[in-house]
Parts: structure tokens; sequence; C-alpha cells
């Protein structure tokens, strides 16, 4: 038991999912004001102590102002180490930059790296997350990193609502996502298939053994069952888009989409409309009620409950690997 009080503060990111997570800790969230000056710079009074505190600040960097969020954070948290803190964690449901964790060209940064460091020189002593872009990004920090995942809400959300209607296959529409895909799919002791998205030269000299249509690669068998899409952003959601069309096209009988992130960039909102998903399942680690009201296929499973159980056996120094299970 932690002999330091706990506190909740956020900045201007989700406030909603920070209140919630407060209610399902029977608290309620600090008092902090987060704002700009007139030239744009970012503004944060806390109005109340925090010295020797457990302090948790609720921030996802995700869009509409990653950047802006981003500060936020780091303002918050050089304002609360001044103040005497006694541990501050960075609550960061969709960490931003994520997918920029590798040099995949000449002369490119690796972003996440520098975001990484840039929170451990603010102060931060440990960061909570819900799926990484990759694993190895918890590699880029000195300090603790608990990377929740998602899939328990999946599989709950499969077995009551999606697999009672027929056999089911869980489908990864990329390579870069077959691990996600396969745990999901042993859990449910379903199917498994694969999309890559190769170019046209290596699909004419491919194997007849596969199936696959201009520019994509079908691993798997779909024919006359249900599709289930597993990844875990949902950016401009062409991909979401190349995939529900391949699987159509091989007997797909009916298409669902789950996604951790939905940043639903640019046109992302009408791709979903008009592709033959028939329901898109995300989480709430970026606000989406707005974007419900424009797409009827959209479907938003809360996680307040599931971080304010790591947040709680975090406190109390208790394990939290069972939380992902």
């Amino acid at each position: 038991m932690s002999s330091h009080k706990l506190v909740i503060l956020h900045g201007n990111a989700h406030p909603e999912l920070a209140k919630e997570i407060a209610l399902n800790l029977n608290s309620t969230c600090g008092n902090a004001l987060v704002s700009k000056f007139a030239n744009s710079e970012t503004h944060v009074v806390i109005n109340e102590s925090v010295r020797d505190v457990d302090l948790y600040i609720v921030q996802p960097t995700c869009n509409p102002s990653v950047n802006d969020y981003l500060m936020e954070l780091l303002v918050m948290v050089d304002g609360a180490k001044r103040a005497s803190t006694h541990r501050i964690t960075a609550v960061v449901p969709f960490f931003g930059y994520a997918r920029q964790s590798k040099k995949d060209k000449s002369r490119a940064p690796i972003t996440c790296k520098l975001v990484a460091n840039m929170m451990e020189v603010s102060g931060i002593d440990r960061v909570i997350t819900i799926d990484l872009h990759s694993s190895q990004i918890q590699g880029f920090f000195n300090i603790p990193v608990e990377n929740v995942y998602s899939e328990p809400l999946f599989v709950k959300y499969i077995k009551k609502k999606i697999k009672p209607q027929g056999d089911i296959v869980i489908v990864s529409p990329g390579v870069g996502g077959v691990k996600r895909a396969k745990a999901i799919s042993d859990k449910l002791e379903s199917e498994l298939a694969i999309i890559h998205r190769a170019n046209k030269e290596f699909l004419l000299s491919s194997s007849s053994s596969f199936s696959f249509d201009i520019d994509t690669m079908l691993v798997g068998e779909v024919n006359n069952k249900i599709a289930i899409i597993i990844d875990d952003i949902a950016d401009t959601c062409t991909t979401l888009r190349l995939a529900s069309n391949a699987l159509m096209k091989k007997g797909a009988t009916k298409i669902y989409a789950l996604v951790t992130h939905g940043v639903f960039s640019n046109q992302a909102i009408e791709i979903i409309n008009d592709s033959p998903i028939c329901e898109l399942v995300i989480t709430d680690s970026i606000p989406n009620n707005h974007n419900k009201e424009k797409c009827p296929k959209l479907k938003i499973i809360p996680i307040a409950s599931v971080l304010a159980e790591t947040i709680r056996r975090t406190h109390h120094g208790e394990s939290v690997t069972s939380i992902s299970k």
C-alpha cells in the first residue's frame, strides 16, 4: 500500500477519459489550468498542492493537435516536478510519433526516440500506454513503460457480438500486425488470414497457391466466413478499404474491423462509410464522439476501467501483467 496520495491531472487532449478514469478509482481529477498565452505558448497552472503525491497525468498525444498536446504534457510535468511531486506517471493512451520509430531511409529522423528523450528529461518517472505501434519503442526509454493491450477487450467483444453469427476468421491487414492478430485468433480458436501488399512484379512471379488481386495477396481462407480485421491504428483508412475490398472479392460474408486507435485523418470517415466494412470498433484512446455522428458504422469501446486498474496496481506496487490476459 503506497503512503503517497494518488492525484490525477489532465491536459486538453482527452479530459473526458481522465474523468472516467478518476471515477473508476472513486476519485476526481485535480485542478489544473492548461491554456495558451496570447503568442500561443503553452500556459500551465496547477491550482492545488502536489507535493509528495503519486501523480498521474492523462494526456494522449493525438490529433487534432499532437504537438500542442505533447507540449502540454511536458510543461505540466515540469511544473509538477518543481512542486516536489513524489512520482510522475504519464498516461498516454495514444502515443504520438510511434510510427516514426526507425530510420527507413537516408537522413530520416527517429522522431519517436526524440519524443521519448523529451519525456524523460522533463521528469516523467513512468509511462502507461495502450497498444504501442511497435514493441521496441519501450526500449527507447530508460524508465518503466507499461504497454497495456486492448486484446482482452476485443476478444470479449468478438465472443459476445460477432462469433454467434457464424464462422469467423481473424485477418491481419499487413505482415506487421500478424503477431497481434494471431494472439486474438489463438484465444478465439479461429483461423488466421494475412493480407500483404506487394509490388506488381512480385505478384506476377509469385506462386499460384496465393490468392492475389492487383497489388494485394491474401494468405488464408475467408470464403463464406465472417472476416474480422485487427489493427492498431486507423489513420487515413486506405489500408482498411483495400483489405475489406479484397476480402469481399474472396467471398467473405461480412467484414468487421477492430482497431485500437481511431486517428481518422483527411477523408477517413467517408472512406469507412463507403467501404464494405459493416462495423468499425475502436477504443476511446482518442476522442471520437464527434465522428460517431458522421459514421453509423463506428462503435467505441471504453478503456477507462482498464487504465484505472493499471493505475491502481501501479500505485500499490502490484503486477499489471494479468490485465492484458
